[in-house]
C-alpha cells in the first residue's frame, strides 16, 4: 500500500510538474505573439521595473516637450501679430512727423495748420485702433496679462490705458520663459519727451518770434552732473543769459538774430532762432514721459490754437517732432527684442523636437520589440512546447501508468 502511495504521489507530481511546465511555455508563447502583433516588448511592470521607471520618466520629459512646442508655436504667432502691429504704428508716427515737418513753416496760414491738425487726428485714431488690436481669439496684443481687457480708449482729447503692466510668461523650454508680448503702457503710454534726455519751452509771455529747438547732448556726463531746469533769458534782442532753478547764472552771451545760432551750457546744446524780444525766456528742463497718443494730441492743439506767437508755434512743433523721433526709436528697439523673442522660440522648438527624437528612440529601444530576436525566442519556444507535450504524453502510455490506473 506504501509502495502504491508513493508511487501515485511521484505520478501525481510528475503530471502536475509536466502540465505547469506545458501551461509556462504556452504562457511565454502567447507572450512573444503578443509582442509581435502589438511592437510592444515591455508590457508592464513586471517585465522589467527598471525599464518601465524609465519609460515613465521618458514619457514624462517626451510629453513637457510637446507643451513647450505647443507653447512656442502660440507665443510665435502673437509676436508675429505685435511684429505687424508695431510696424504699422511705426508707419503712423512716421507719417505724423512728416506732417509736423510740413507744419513747421511759419509761411503757413491758419487755416493751412489746422488742415494738418485735422490729418495728424485720423493719424491718432488709427494709432489708438493699432494699439487696440488683437489676435485670431479677439485676445488684445498688447494688454498684458490682462488680455481680454481692450487696453486704451480715447476719450475727448485723451487716450486711457486700462491694461495690465505686465506680460504674461510662457515656458518654451525646461528652463526658458519667453513674454508672450508688450504692455501697452510700455510700448505706447512711457515715451521720453523732449529729445529723451531734456525738453525744451518757450514761456507763454514771450512776444517775440524766437523760438528753440529740442537741442542735443554733447557731455552726457557733464549733464547729468548738472542737470536741472535752466532758464534762457533774453535781456535785449541781442542779449542772453543762462540762469539754474536758484537763479545762479550759468553763462551769458550775444545773439544775432539774423543768422540764429546755439546755447551751450553744460553738456548741452540749444538751437535758437528768429527775433526775441527783450523779456522772452526759454526754459530746458530734464525729461519726463508722455505717451505717444499725448505727443499728436499736444501737436494738433498747438496747431489749431490762434493765441500762441511764431515762436512759441515753432518750439512747441519742433518739441513734438523730436518726441515722435523718440516714440519711432521707442518702437524700434520693442520691434528688435520682439524679433530676438521670435528666433528665441524657433532656436527652442527646433531644440525641443531633436529632444523628443531622442526621448522617442530611447523609449523604443527599452519597450518596443525586435522583431528578429522575438522571431526567433517564439520559434525556440514552440519547439520547447512541442517537445514537452510529446514527452509527457509518451510518458503517459508507459505500462506503469497503465498498472497504476488499473
Amino acid at each position: 500500500m506504501n509502495t502504491v502511495s508513493l508511487t501515485s504521489i511521484s505520478t501525481q507530481t510528475f503530471q502536475t510538474n509536466a502540465v505547469d511546465s506545458i501551461e509556462a511555455l504556452e504562457s511565454a508563447i502567447s507572450k512573444t505573439q503578443n509582442q509581435l502583433s502589438t511592437g510592444v516588448t515591455l508590457q508592464n511592470a513586471a517585465d522589467n521595473p527598471a525599464a518601465m521607471i524609465e519609460v515613465n520618466q521618458l514619457n514624462t520629459q517626451l510629453s513637457a516637450s510637446q507643451q513647450y512646442v505647443s507653447n512656442g508655436n502660440l507665443v510665435g504667432t502673437n509676436l508675429k501679430l505685435e511684429e505687424q502691429a508695431l510696424t504699422n504704428a511705426t508707419n503712423v508716427l512716421q507719417s505724423a512727423q512728416s506732417l509736423a515737418d510740413e507744419a513747421n513753416n511759419s509761411a503757413l496760414s491758419g487755416t493751412q495748420l489746422q488742415d494738418i491738425g485735422t490729418q495728424l487726428s485720423q493719424q491718432l485714431q488709427q494709432l489708438v485702433s493699432i494699439a487696440n488690436s488683437t489676435d485670431g481669439n479677439g485676445n488684445y496684443l498688447f494688454s498684458g496679462y490682462a488680455n481680454t481687457t481692450q487696453p486704451f480708449a480715447q476719450n475727448g482729447a485723451g487716450v486711457t490705458y486700462s491694461g495690465a503692466d505686465q506680460a504674461s510668461q510662457v515656458q518654451i523650454g525646461e528652463n526658458q520663459f519667453v513674454s508672450t508680448g508688450d504692455t501697452g503702457s510700455s510700448v505706447f503710454m512711457n515715451v521720453p519727451t523732449g529729445n529723451g534726455t531734456f525738453t525744451t519751452a518757450a514761456a507763454a509771455a514771450n512776444t517775440g518770434s524766437g523760438s528753440v529747438g529740442p537741442g542735443t547732448v554733447t557731455n552726457a556726463a557733464q549733464w547729468q552732473a548738472a542737470s536741472g531746469t535752466y532758464t534762457i533769458s533774453f535781456t535785449g534782442p541781442t542779449a542772453y543769459q543762462v540762469t539754474n532753478s536758484s537763479g545762479t547764472v550759468v553763462t551769458q552771451g550775444t545773439y544775432d538774430s539774423t543768422a540764429g545760432g546755439t546755447i551751450a551750457f553744460n553738456g548741452i546744446q540749444v538751437p535758437v532762432s528768429g527775433a526775441p524780444a527783450a523779456g522772452d525766456t526759454f526754459t530746458v528742463a530734464p525729461a519726463g514721459t508722455s505717451s505717444a497718443f499725448a505727443t499728436i494730441q499736444s501737436l494738433i492743439t498747438t496747431l489749431n490754437s490762434t493765441g500762441l506767437t511764431a515762436g512759441q508755434r515753432a518750439t512747441q512743433i519742433s518739441q513734438a517732432i523730436a518726441q515722435l523721433s523718440t516714440a519711432v526709436n521707442g518702437l524700434n528697439d520693442t520691434q528688435a527684442s520682439v524679433g530676438a523673442r521670435i528666433n528665441s522660440v524657433t532656436a527652442s522648438q527646433s531644440s525641443e523636437q531633436s529632444n523628443q527624437t531622442a526621448y522617442q528612440t530611447q523609449i523604443s529601444s527599452l519597450s518596443q520589440t525586435d522583431y528578429a530576436a522575438a522571431t526567433s525566442q517564439l520559434s525556440s519556444e514552440e519547439v520547447a512546447l512541442q517537445a514537452a507535450e510529446d514527452s509527457y504524453a509518451s510518458l503517459a502510455k508507459l505500462s506503469l501508468f497503465n498498472y497504476i490506473s488499473g
